[in-house]
């Protein structure tokens, strides 16, 4: 092959992989926009396809579903790069304070990228079986990941006496789950700032029976 070709070859590659990206996200745009309009139950493959200026046959092989567009909606809103980031500072700290205050500031951060799809999501789980099953995969995920960060506490010899390293977990995977951030900032007006230090605050006294 000589290096024409070879410089060609690449060239149309890198265009293709540029194509597929724009479509891929002017697919999202379009779900996202259909989906807050008329909720997710309303809408169908082939209405995002026309309105996107794609094929039905595309969004399929790009998401396979319209479950697995909305999959590619949340996590669009927390990039897997930045989230695992945030995990791994959170774990590397090994003051059990400091590591509660990045679990409130990692609930904070990722609920605060999934706010403008937050009326999507509370529309598609009262109505969508299908998006429950995907939230339960999402919170059971949460829930196996933050184990290390009870036993972590645990290890220091600081988790509040009496409180076993189930129920522990339970109330750190129920602290930092997205309700709890919906009610107070979303419903009740409270700022990130304000909601990161209160849950914090409160995840300190919770689990450790302490004060920040």
């Amino acid at each position: 092959m000589n290096m024409s070709s070879h410089k060609k070859r690449t060239y149309h590659s890198e265009t293709r992989k540029t194509q597929a990206a724009q479509t891929k996200g002017r697919i999202l745009a379009t779900a996202k926009s259909l989906f807050h309009s008329k909720g997710f139950e309303g809408v169908t493959i082939e209405q995002i396809a026309q309105a996107a200026d794609a094929s039905g046959p595309t969004i399929y092989a790009l998401f396979q579903s319209k479950r697995g567009v909305l999959r590619a909606l949340m996590d669009e809103a927390l990039p897997a790069n930045q989230f695992e980031a945030l995990v791994k500072e959170a774990m590397q700290e090994k003051s059990p304070k400091k590591h509660l205050a990045l679990s409130a500031q990692i609930a904070r951060r990722m609920y605060d990228a999934e706010r403008a799809q937050m009326e999507i999501f509370q529309g598609a789980a009262i109505l969508s079986p299908e998006f429950k099953e995907l939230e339960k995969e999402r919170e059971l995920r949460r829930y196996m990941r933050q184990e290390e960060s009870i036993k972590m506490i645990a290890k220091e010899g600081v988790l509040l006496k009496g409180l076993s390293l189930s129920k522990a977990r339970d109330i750190l995977w129920a602290f930092t789950g997205r309700d709890m951030y919906r009610m107070f900032v979303i419903e009740r007006g409270w700022t990130s700032e304000e909601y990161e230090t209160w849950l914090a605050q409160l995840l300190v006294k919770m689990l450790m029976g302490t004060e920040e």
